[in-house]
């Protein structure tokens, strides 16, 4: 594992500030940050030639053009609130959210979201499994990079964590499966070594997932937060929350899978999202979450006419609890 921070050790300032000027430009014409040309394939390291860590500052420095014109209109970046909240009210929904990017070499691949659970001094990233690997699609990365804060007070600070997901050719990341099939969850313990100095999260914990499916019932409310299309706060990276409710009666594995069914409007790039139920806690010994499953895609029927029909708006949530067998420690 290997840390990449946004602002590369050492600069060609003048190209910098030139491409930093072309991310604005194209932020201010309404083109998605995908469309960096430090992402084309001729402007890459296999194809120029040049180091990664150059091509890096490079494309980090049209990025943070483009950030930097999507801050609201008239208000400059310094004046912008960036202070953190206290140790003890800290959001795990917030700062143990991340998002998660694949990549196949130097190419950018998909977006998706993960999050941290930490259990005993084991601290690892969750997903779902089909961000990492998808046979169906043909979607195979070889790593992602996630993001995490490193400033306590300044929330426009942070780096990126590259991880491989194979090493020696064998995988570095877990799913499980049982009688209904595979479970499109995975987990990839994290190096604490490798993480960037100072970083700022809040994980879940195994006290965050529900003690008795009896807690909850059809139609409590739930949170799901995370990074539908890409969007999020660009500025001090932070995900979005989405409001749903629980859709299938919980605690059933619905048509005989791990899963239950939430109601929500949920888009591409929330894959790998916790669901969460409020409960009455402060977050300070007492959770203020209760962690119930992992977002994996929306629920649709093949026989839905396209024309006709609205899609059902329910979605697939895996059941929590199966993190407690992704995260024993003897994996």
């Amino acid at each position: 594992m290997s840390t990449r921070r946004t602002k590369p050790p050492v600069a060609d300032t003048g190209e910098h500030a030139e491409l930093h000027r072309q991310g604005a430009k194209a932020a201010a014409r309404g083109d998605a940050r995908a469309t960096n040309p430090m992402l084309d394939v001729v402007n890459q390291p296999d194809a120029t030639g040049e180091s990664n860590t150059v091509w890096t500052g490079r494309r980090d420095a049209w990025d943070r053009g483009h950030t930097t014109q999507l801050a609201p209109a008239g208000e400059l970046l310094s004046s912008v609130k960036t202070a953190a909240p206290s140790l003890g009210s800290r959001d795990e929904a917030l700062f143990g959210v991340t998002r998660v990017l694949t990549f196949a070499g130097a190419s950018g691949l998909t977006e998706a979201s993960g999050f941290f659970f930490e259990r005993d001094a084991r601290l690892y990233l969750v997903t779902s499994r089909h961000v990492l690997f998808d046979a169906q699609s043909g979607h195979a990365p070889d790593r992602i990079e996630i993001e995490m804060h490193t400033d306590e007070r300044d929330l426009t600070q942070m780096a990126r964590l590259s991880i491989l997901l194979h090493r020696d050719g064998v995988a570095t990341w877990h799913q499980a499966s049982d009688s209904g099939g595979e479970i499109d969850v995975a987990t990839i313990q994290i190096d604490r070594n490798a993480m960037p100095t100072g970083c700022v999260l809040q994980p879940f914990r195994p006290q965050h997932l529900a003690v008795g499916f009896d807690q909850f019932d059809v139609g409590d409310r739930l949170a799901i937060p995370g990074f539908p299309l890409g969007f999020f706060d660009t500025v001090h990276h932070l995900p979005v929350v989405r409001q749903a409710s629980i859709a299938s009666f919980f605690g059933i594995r619905f048509q005989g899978q791990g899963l239950f069914l939430t109601d929500a409007r949920m888009h591409r790039g929330s894959s790998g999202s916790p669901v969460l139920a409020r409960l009455d806690g402060d977050g300070a010994g007492h959770p203020r979450w209760s962690l119930l499953g992992v977002h994996s895609s929306r629920m649709d029927m093949a026989t839905r006419d396209l024309v006709q029909d609205e899609s059902l708006g329910l979605n697939c949530a895996w059941y929590a609890d199966v993190l407690m067998t992704l995260t024993t420690g003897d994996l």
